[in-house]
């Protein structure tokens, strides 16, 4: 199994894959769904805040890159460059907009029509404006000192 951090998409019950390296199966419950993120980055920060309010359902689980559930299952070349947002869902890991895409549309009504479309746009596209935005997150939206620490209604999902 490689490292490789490319993009992956699930369509129904098939991945499309843009190379054969780019997903890493992980042997764990299917129901679990954790986004990954930069616990420092402001940018990532406000994602997940934006996942919290909207995610009713509490569907998703929220892990720093950082932390120790994060080097159970995500890559170490991954989680070294902290420059994407992972989505473990089902055994398998979605990175950048694949990962963008796969957790709107788990979210259902609204956002699951929003990541649809998003999925409509072809992938190396989505990763230009991934990739730009990624680059410049830090200047643009600046960073913390310290991982997000979730209020204590929050507590129950985040994993360390």
């Amino acid at each position: 199994m490689e490292n490789s951090v490319s993009s992956v998409v699930t369509m129904s019950h098939t991945a499309i894959t843009p190379d054969v390296s780019s997903t890493n199966a992980v042997p764990q419950p299917e129901a679990e769904r954790i986004v990954f993120f930069d616990g420092v980055c402001s940018l990532c920060n406000n994602t997940v805040d934006f996942l919290l309010r909207k995610d009713v359902h509490g569907i998703l689980m929220f892990a720093p890159l950082q932390g120790s559930r994060a080097t159970e299952l995500v890559p170490a070349d991954v989680r070294i460059q902290l420059d994407t947002l992972v989505y473990y869902r089902s055994g398998q890991l979605y990175y950048r907009s694949a990962a963008v895409v796969r957790f709107l549309r788990d979210l259902g009504g609204f956002w699951g029509i929003a990541g649809t479309l998003l999925w409509l746009i072809p992938g190396p596209l989505r990763e230009i404006g991934y990739r730009s935005i990624s680059a410049l997150r830090y200047r643009l939206f600046g960073r913390h000192e310290a991982c997000r620490m979730p209020t204590p209604v929050e507590r129950a999902r985040f994993l360390d």
